[in-house]
């Protein structure tokens, strides 16, 4: 009988957190980092049940007495740098055609997992500040992905794909689809990630504010976010938005709700703008009053309602409307500049095509029977019950996307609404079907 999902007990996530390493962007997809995959999926996971529960303070504490967030945030760049310099190489491979891409696709999911840790414990003022310089990476890091969100935002892109596209890719061309839209849900992660860092703003080092303030500007970048609001779209004249992992139809009545999304732009606008600390650096020059100054068209009765500290802000812009501010007080300091980044494309400059075939050769062409072995260990890492629990909604049809009530009865992974849809997706999924089936249902029933 199959346990209820619930965190994982102490002692486990203690020895998961002190296992956990930085690892060799070479060595991406081996044993070694796999091993490291299954530790942050495993946390991740505890954490998003430990904090349904109101029990994340222990997360928490292991993460920072064993100083791992900047772990974290290095796995997370490296884990980024492979996606846009080695994953562009394997697809271009003409005599790569993989037995599976799950193991690349575990590979784009992992910096999904991280973000997502990340998002879980970032609340806590603590693990801010045991980031330590690493913040800074991690600043560079949200800013790229909110560039990348108002870049499509203001090119009018909608991040969307049929149900038939979501899980198992069978070819690499799929898994580029697949990857595109969990850039897109890494983009929002990373969103209320810098939301958390702006709640700490009095306590962050001077560099970092430098570098989010000038450096990057992201209140501007914030601004163009409001504007343009890439999690909603409208489609064949209804309004539709994205929340908890998902793209819904808006009923009219609900159209002016503020989701959670638009409350962490406003909020991260709020720390920005109205800290004392915060204006002394800015610069209001003409190019920046003015673009902050589009925010008052949207701060309306209706918002403020939902946001009463908006007041405060719509206060600030009326007066900021008719002053000039004094230009920013210059302090003689030697600033911290991130590191991560620039090292690991330092190391592996030039390289890109040589890692990508090592790979190849090493990590992404397993044989069958190495195949069925990794199943073992993802069945116990993706547990079937722990990802049922996790899900906001009801499963779905593997092709048509309606509400599911039937589930394979062979691998229990893949949902239909009929058999006749399962009937139809059989030569598809038949392969991870077989491959999932042969895990030896002792280990099933365990998880």
């Amino acid at each position: 009988m199959a346990a209820v999902a619930a965190p994982l007990p102490p002692a486990e996530a203690e020895a998961l957190v002190r296992a956990l390493q930085g690892t060799e962007l070479r060595d991406t997809g081996g044993q070694g980092w796999l091993r490291q995959h299954e530790y942050v999926e495993k946390l991740n996971m505890h954490g998003i049940l430990s904090a349904s529960a109101g029990q994340e303070q222990l997360l928490t504490e292991l993460l920072v007495t064993y100083g791992k967030i900047p772990v974290l945030i290095g796995e997370l760049i490296s884990v980024e740098i492979w996606k846009h310099k080695v994953f562009p190489v394997l697809c271009r491979l003409k005599d790569f055609k993989p037995r599976s891409t799950f193991p690349i696709y575990v590979v784009l999911h992992h910096e999904a997992s991280i973000i997502n840790l990340l998002e879980t414990v970032f609340f806590y003022k603590e693990i801010c500040e045991s980031a330590e310089d690493s913040i800074l990476d991690l600043i560079d890091y949200c800013h790229r992905k909110l560039t990348l969100l108002a870049a499509r935002s203001a090119s009018g892109q909608a991040v969307e794909l049929c149900a038939q596209d979501l899980a198992s890719p069978s070819s690499m061309q799929e898994l580029q689809k697949q990857a595109e839209t969990m850039e897109f849900e890494i983009s929002l992660k990373a969103l209320s990630v810098l939301r958390f860092i702006t709640d700490q703003v009095e306590s962050l080092p001077l560099s970092a504010l430098t570098r989010m303030l000038n450096t990057h500007n992201l209140p501007c970048l914030l601004v163009e976010l409001v504007e343009h609001c890439p999690w909603s779209c409208w489609e064949a004249g209804k309004l539709k938005k994205f929340e908890n992992g998902t793209w819904h139809v808006v009923p009219p009545e609900d159209q002016v709700k503020m989701t959670k999304l638009d409350g962490q732009v406003w909020l991260a606008l709020l720390n920005l703008l109205l800290s004392p600390e915060c204006q002394r650096k800015y610069r209001f020059d003409g190019f920046n009053k003015n673009q902050l100054l589009k925010l008052r068209v949207f701060l309306t009765d209706v918002l403020i309602d939902q946001l009463p500290n908006l007041m405060e802000m719509q206060r600030f812009l009326s007066h900021l409307a008719v002053t000039e501010p004094a230009p920013p007080k210059k302090d003689l300091i030697l600033e911290q500049v991130p590191v991560i980044w620039d090292h690991i494309l330092r190391k592996n400059s030039g390289k890109w095509e040589a890692i990508a075939k090592h790979q190849v050769k090493h990590a992404f062409s397993p044989t069958e029977e190495e195949l069925k072995l990794q199943a073992r260990r993802w069945a116990q890492t993706y547990s079937l019950d722990m990802m049922e629990a996790l899900a906001p909604d009801k499963p779905r049809c593997r092709v048509c996307g309606v509400e599911a009530a039937k589930r394979c009865s062979r691998c229990r992974n893949e949902w239909y609404c009929t058999r006749a849809c399962q009937v139809q997706h059989w030569q598809k999924h038949k392969p991870a079907c077989n491959l999932m089936a042969e895990v030896p249902r002792s280990v099933v029933d365990d998880l």
